[in-house]
């Protein structure tokens, strides 16, 4: 349900984007904090239905990354619609043809170990992204000034339009003598909480305490974080309804008894589809993939109201695009030229001379619905004689064997952008890195390049020509338009603002 660890994801990511200076006023949810008591709440307790992978800044997740949002700031951060917020920065604004992003440090920050953040501090953590994890690519070519302490100014070779705001934001802001070492036991940020080691167990349990002296201190209204690893639904739904918790992400068919527990409500994020991301279109490293018409049986073997109304209890629709409802690249009465049709599938794979079909390696990781999806894809993706054998991906390694391009086709339920030009970039040009394959298209490259200088409307138009193309060349195959279900005890929590772009689950910042 996640689309990748914040590092390899920008969202994580408006159209052509000229900033004006922001200050910390115009920050997203930094109004004060509201308790029973008119003043700090005393401790949140959330699950995670995934545990992550240690402290490295470049292999943190951006779904259900709540403790990496606790112990680091960014340099800006991205609202529902992928625009820059305040963070660190105050004050920022683009410039140079929407190549250059400057911006001002606060004044007085520090890091947990003391060390002031300063404009060295952010300059060797955009070093280490353009060198580490899975957006390396986002930084490539990068120029950084640091004129003095407190400003910044960060030149890309190219225009990069509505997604410098994504590329700004995401680096995680560490002292740098941790970046050189590398030393990532324990995490240093000025964030607004600091773990708490003595009370924190690997793969279990995190907790942390709040920085007092950050400088959004008021939006954080607990003085302790506590973060449990929760891998079974079951357990989850338990512990939320005994109090153990206070907030979780739930299964569909735990919904209704979850609604149905005292105070307990379920906020219902619509931003998912379900997919397999067909991504070797040249058929370099799987030759069938590269052919029209084998992609385009693989879409119509999948009979997609089946998939809503069954596996996912009716939480789901079925959609022929990739795109979220409402941004510029989605189309509005698409009719899905891929209806389920097995005998015609059949048709086109002995058409394309692949009748005898051909093995499929599809990897899986915990925690991201493959016990429910997977056994469905097998047998339908058998039906054309394609033989699937999932590789089970564990540990620090996992994301980024999932993003190498070892796997060319992967099934995965990616949360939609609320900026759909990010989501563009991600998924299909060669520098993003769920194109697994980074592989160029004239057709697309060259639209996204004018999309990066292009005005909104200009822009919106060549989004909606890319989808279009993306449909007919069946890059994709879209099964689901569905949702996340995410559970709180509405005694102690609330949830006022939804600040996820992918709208999966809410940010740190969002709880009350």
């Amino acid at each position: 349900m996640r689309r990748i660890p914040k590092a390899f994801a920008v969202p994580v990511t408006g159209l052509v984007l000229v900033l004006a200076g922001c200050t910390s006023q115009t920050a997203a949810g930094s109004s004060p904090a509201a308790s029973s008591s008119g003043g700090e709440k005393q401790q949140l307790t959330l699950a995670q239905t995934v545990d992550f992978y240690g402290w490295d800044p470049s292999n943190q997740p951006g779904f259900q990354g709540w403790a990496a949002e606790a112990v680091w700031d960014q340099l800006c951060k991205t609202d529902a619609n992928g625009k820059a917020q305040p963070d660190l920065a105050d004050k920022f604004e683009v410039t140079n043809g929407n190549k250059t992003f400057k911006a001002h440090i606060r004044e007085g920050q520090k890091f947990s170990d003391g060390t002031p953040v300063d404009s060295a501090a952010v300059k060797a953590d955009f070093d280490y992204a353009s060198k580490n994890g899975g957006g390396q690519a986002d930084y490539k070519g990068i120029k950084i000034e640091t004129p003095d302490a407190n400003n910044i100014s960060i030149t890309w070779p190219e225009a990069q339009g509505p997604v410098i705001d994504n590329k700004a934001c995401n680096p995680k802001i560490m002292p740098a003598s941790y970046l050189a070492a590398k030393k990532f036991d324990k995490p240093v940020g000025s964030g607004p909480y600091v773990l708490d080691t003595a009370a924190s167990t690997t793969g279990s349990v995190y907790t942390f305490t709040k920085n007092e002296n950050h400088w959004n201190a008021k939006n954080y209204p607990y003085k302790k974080l506590v973060i449990k690893v929760i891998t079974s639904d079951t357990a989850a739904v338990s512990a939320l309804k005994t109090g153990q918790i206070d907030a979780v992400l739930v299964a569909q068919p735990s919904v209704a008894q979850v609604e149905a527990s005292p105070n307990t409500k379920v906020v219902k994020f619509q931003g998912q589809t379900t997919r397999l991301l067909l991504t070797d279109h040249l058929g370099k490293s799987i030759p069938a993939i590269g052919n029209l018409k084998v992609r385009q049986a693989i879409n119509m073997v999948f009979d997609k109201a089946a998939m809503a109304k069954s596996l996912y209890q009716g939480n789901a629709e079925p959609t022929g695009q990739v795109f979220r409802k409402g941004t510029d690249a989605y189309i509005d009465g698409l009719q899905d030229p891929y209806p389920f049709d097995v005998a015609k599938a059949k048709s086109l794979m002995a058409e394309a001379g692949y009748s005898n079909g051909f093995t499929l390696n599809l990897p899986t990781m915990t925690g991201q619905n493959f016990e429910t999806l997977m056994p469905y894809v097998t047998q339908q993706l058998a039906q054309l004689n394609i033989k699937v054998k999932q590789v089970p991906l564990t540990g620090a390694n996992a994301i980024g064997d999932l993003l190498s391009g070892k796997y060319p086709v992967v099934l995965w339920q990616l949360g939609n952008l609320g900026n759909s030009a990010l989501q563009i970039y991600i998924e299909s040009t060669p520098a993003g890195w769920w194109d697994l394959m980074h592989q160029p298209d004239q057709y697309v490259d060259s639209r996204w390049k004018q999309i990066t200088t292009a005005d909104p409307q200009t822009a919106a138009k060549l989004q909606k020509e890319i989808n279009q193309y993306q449909v007919d060349q069946a890059w994709f195959a879209p099964m689901v338009y569905m949702g996340t279900n995410y559970a709180y005890n509405s005694s102690k929590v609330s949830i006022p603002t939804e600040s996820d772009q992918e709208a999966l689950t809410p940010k740190l910042r969002d709880f009350k």
